[in-house]
């Protein structure tokens, strides 16, 4: 290749051809490759690159920081986890069917994992994927709010294809936190999907949004289409942070509590699969 014919590759951004262009010759020569054969190969390598690179924008765009797997998850610490449900989500065909989804379970399970693989799955799919730590979105909303750019944010917020909260419940929020969420929810409402992570019934997100009829308002409208995931176990961090080797941690199998709800029926509500019960004391 001539430096004038690399300019010019670059000039109409074929980078991923002209990074792959001199395998391809050389496999092209030693097989004797028709030409057309040859061109559909070059082009198949700029597709995959450009491929990439999406991906790379999204997962950058959706506020994803460590890329995390189903495969690398470590299935044999909590058994009782529902694998194959978990692993059907991260086609994202819920998102297609715009139905919510509610992971519930104590923490260190594998909440946070199994969200991030959900979350990948859905950019995978074409979708636009927002992962948000609740209070950090409380914070960034009221930031907003002194900053005038609250319109904007929270257009974002409604309209991406998923939005993923994760850790509702592990602490009390702002006081302005419950209308800023409810207005996000209603927005969203029957047209994209919400992913939550909580480790709470629903009756007590009244006391950490301070504020029942904003909660009341948001379950009513979340709990429609809703798939809810009961994640029992212990947690994975304590129990390596306590000990070396996985399972000498004995504190039961921190089945967590079915969330209890009053939902309407809606075409895509599914039913709440039913928990192990809970150890005696």
């Amino acid at each position: 290749m001539t430096p004038q014919f690399e300019a010019k590759m670059k000039q109409v951004r074929l980078s991923g051809m002209l990074q792959a262009l001199p395998g391809r010759l050389a496999q092209a020569q030693g097989t004797q490759m028709s030409h057309l054969d040859f061109l559909t190969l070059c082009l198949e390598d700029e597709l995959a690159v450009r491929a990439d690179r999406t991906f790379q924008r999204r997962v950058k765009a959706a506020g994803i920081v460590e890329l995390k797997e189903l495969a690398d998850f470590n299935w044999t610490f909590n058994p009782k986890l529902p694998r194959t449900r978990l692993c059907e989500l991260t086609t994202a065909r819920f998102v297609t069917e715009k139905t919510n989804l509610l992971l519930v379970g104590p923490p260190g399970v594998g909440k946070s994992h199994s969200v991030v693989a959900i979350a990948l799955g859905a950019i995978r799919a074409g979708y636009r994927v927002l992962v948000k730590n609740i209070f950090v979105l409380a914070d960034e909303l009221a930031e907003a709010a002194d900053t005038n750019t609250r319109r904007e944010m929270v257009e974002t917020l409604a309209t991406v294809d998923l939005l993923i909260l994760e850790d509702f419940g592990m602490r009390t929020l702002r006081a302005t936190a419950a209308e800023d969420l409810l207005d996000v929810i209603m927005r969203r409402h029957e047209r994209v999907s919400t992913v939550i992570t909580t480790n709470r019934p629903t009756e007590d997100w009244g006391v950490f949004l301070q504020d029942v009829p904003a909660a009341t308002a948001i379950l009513d409208r979340f709990l429609q289409h809703i798939e809810i995931v009961m994640m029992p176990g212990r947690s994975y961090r304590l129990d390596h942070r306590l000990t070396p080797h996985a399972g000498e941690l004995d504190s039961g199998d921190g089945t967590p509590e079915p969330p209890r709800i009053r939902r309407r029926p809606g075409p895509q509500a599914s039913p709440a699969a039913a928990p192990p019960p809970t150890p005696a004391a």
